[in-house]
């Protein structure tokens, strides 16, 4: 039986990918900026209204405190993740030039080391030999081979650190206004926090819940850790209060 055309299999191969599409989530950065900003958007300026309840102080205290703490963390939290990602994009590139440099100073070390990878998938030499030769023939596609199966660096987003900054800051200020929106309209500072508490356990619910959907842990067992931290971080916020205030 005759071998069949092997560019008559890739065309077969990109007919099946063309009418097959899996559903995978791979926004998975822009969701770990919103747990990050979310997250701290509403223990932090929660705990600190809680805490300033404690001692006793107006509503439209608690609120201005409140809101200039939601605007120093989220320029706080966007510089960090800015920061971050630049970082991360930075060190890419100080590898991407290294590695550049190698494949043209060591093409053949560079070739063992490709012909090393595809060999711990269970690829025997004559398998991956033509492999081998044929990346050598294409310098940029050997260069991105390197970059991800021996080193495991994903080419970053040229938008990546602007956009955690953005994300970031814009969840902790979206996190941040729960906790504080009781006292936007209540002037009795014990009955607004009594309001703030609820809002917020309830808002720490539904975040938990949703978070563990899309980082694929149980939701229910999210929603419970994630309500008891910010529970217990303004429960010691508001009794630090009242010990320092009495």
């Amino acid at each position: 039986m005759a071998e069949e055309d092997p560019y008559a299999v890739a065309a077969k191969q990109k007919l099946l990918l063309h009418e097959h599409r899996e559903h995978h989530f791979t926004s998975s950065e822009i969701v770990r900026d919103v747990i990050i900003g979310v997250s701290d958007g509403l223990t932090v300026p929660f705990a600190l209204a809680a805490g300033l309840s404690g001692a006793n102080v107006s509503s439209s205290i608690i609120l201005t405190a409140g809101i200039a703490e939601v605007a120093a963390g989220a320029i706080s939290m966007g510089l960090g993740g800015y920061l971050a990602a630049k970082s991360e994009a930075d060190h890419y590139m100080r590898e991407l030039e290294r590695e550049q440099e190698e494949i043209i100073k060591y093409p053949d070390i560079e070739a063992a080391e490709v012909a090393e990878i595809l060999a711990e998938y269970g690829i025997e030499p004559p398998e991956y030999g033509p492999v081998v030769n044929a990346l050598r023939k294409k310098p940029q596609a050997w260069l991105d081979f390197m970059m991800k199966f021996e080193l495991g660096l994903e080419k970053p987003d040229p938008m990546r650190a602007l956009q955690s900054a953005l994300t970031i800051a814009i969840s902790y200020i979206v996190g941040g206004m729960v906790p504080l929106l009781p006292y936007m309209l209540i002037d009795r500072a014990r009955d607004a926090v009594i309001a703030s508490v609820a809002l917020t356990i309830v808002a720490l619910l539904v975040f938990g819940y949703v978070k563990g959907y899309f980082t694929g842990n149980s939701p229910f067992r999210s929603a419970l850790q994630t309500t008891l931290i910010g529970a217990v971080a303004s429960a010691a916020a508001f009794g630090l209060a009242k010990a320092f205030h009495t």
